[in-house]
């Protein structure tokens, strides 16, 4: 207060102007910090979000089935066709196949969890991963119970209670498109159906056309008009 002269009314002028600017960058100080921080907010969130996403679709991976056989097989395609060989079977057949894409979804799953989980979650991972690579079946339960604690507690929802009782989970079974393919021939059938009606109309169309032209021609004393 001690250099504020309102002595004159350019004294007056001179401070008013000089408060002014000090608030201006005082408020432009304190936006340039809000906005700073505010981004740093939304990438946080941003990369909390993308965790949370992977992990939530690696607990679907390997924990979406609580029933069947619930290890998971590390069996690879060679082998699996060296045995048919042996054996004289169909070198890919529907168990072989189906085991082999539970192991590939496994495999994407853990490494999912290798990059983004917790220490427990990662230390659980990777020794699934070194026993599947060692040629070892795997069980995924205690990996699933370690993403449901980790999920649950990140979105704020209360944990399970410890008395319920839940029963093992495995790997999700892959469900064939059967359906997908007979949509497909039955949409193909009814568009054929379709093209052929049109066809049969538009025949008929040109087929009334020239009857009627063909009249005119051996009547030319027909009014055309009437």
């Amino acid at each position: 207060m001690r250099g504020l002269d309102f002595s004159s009314w350019q004294g007056l002028l001179t401070t008013l102007a000089g408060l002014a600017l000090i608030t201006l960058i005082g408020v432009g100080i304190r936006l340039l910090v809000m906005q700073t921080v505010q981004e740093r907010r939304a990438r946080e969130n941003r990369q909390i979000n993308e965790r949370l996403r992977t992990l939530i679709a690696a607990y679907k991976t390997l924990g979406g089935s609580f029933t069947g056989d619930l290890e998971v097989d590390p069996t690879h395609l060679r082998e699996l066709r060296q045995r048919a060989r042996e054996g004289g079977l169909d070198p890919v057949d529907d168990g072989g196949d189906r085991s082999r894409r539970i192991r590939d979804a496994v495999e994407a799953a853990l490494s999912d969890i290798i990059l983004l989980g917790t220490d427990d979650q990662v230390r659980l991972a990777a020794q699934a991963a070194t026993d599947l690579a060692a040629g070892r079946p795997i069980h995924t339960d205690a990996l699933v119970v370690s993403l449901r604690d980790f999920i649950r507690s990140v979105l704020d929802l209360e944990p399970i209670p410890a008395g319920l009782a839940i029963p093992r989970q495995g790997p999700a079974r892959p469900v064939a498109n059967k359906g997908k393919g007979e949509g497909g021939k039955a949409e193909d059938r009814q568009g054929g159906a379709g093209g052929g009606a049109g066809g049969m109309g538009a025949g008929m169309g040109a087929g009334a056309g020239l009857g009627m032209g063909a009249g005119l021609a051996m009547d030319p004393d027909r009014d055309p008009s009437r």
